[in-house]
């Protein structure tokens, strides 16, 4: 019984970095490419929509590396702004709209920002492009 207590709590622990990266690509893809009956959801280009859905995790993660370790510059830039540690699964739960709030207003922040290429990570989102220049795909 101790083991899959111990089991469980560790699961649990490991997880909650997880979760909030998943909630910051499902916040991301509401924001970005609304689907469905979701306002805006019919001026989202569909080859972005599509590239968006292709490239999944690689929006800020570099594809073939470690995604606990490695983050594009999109990525990078987001991190400096949310910590995951600060959106786990209970947090979520508790302020949805809050969290929501703030990883929108770190999208802003980071769309202000300059990629490799010059252009600002909002420049090549409004272009329909994705943001990182070193995602790998």
């Amino acid at each position: 019984m101790k083991r899959v207590l111990m089991f469980a709590l560790v699961a649990a622990f490991l997880t909650s970095p997880a979760m909030a990266i998943s909630h910051f690509k499902k916040v991301w893809g509401e924001h970005y490419t609304p689907s469905g009956d979701d306002p805006g959801a019919d001026k989202v280009d569909p080859e972005f929509r599509s590239a968006t859905r292709k490239a999944g995790c690689f929006i800020c993660h570099v594809k073939g590396e470690d995604k606990k370790e490695v983050r594009n510059e999109y990525g990078n830039a987001m991190h400096d702004l949310l910590d995951a540690e600060n959106y786990d699964r209970d947090r979520i739960k508790a302020e949805p709209e809050k969290v929501q709030k703030e990883i929108i207003e770190a999208f802003e922040k980071v769309a202000k920002m300059k990629s490799k290429d010059g252009k600002t990570f909002g420049e090549k989102l409004q272009a329909g492009e994705l943001p990182a220049t070193d995602a790998g795909l």
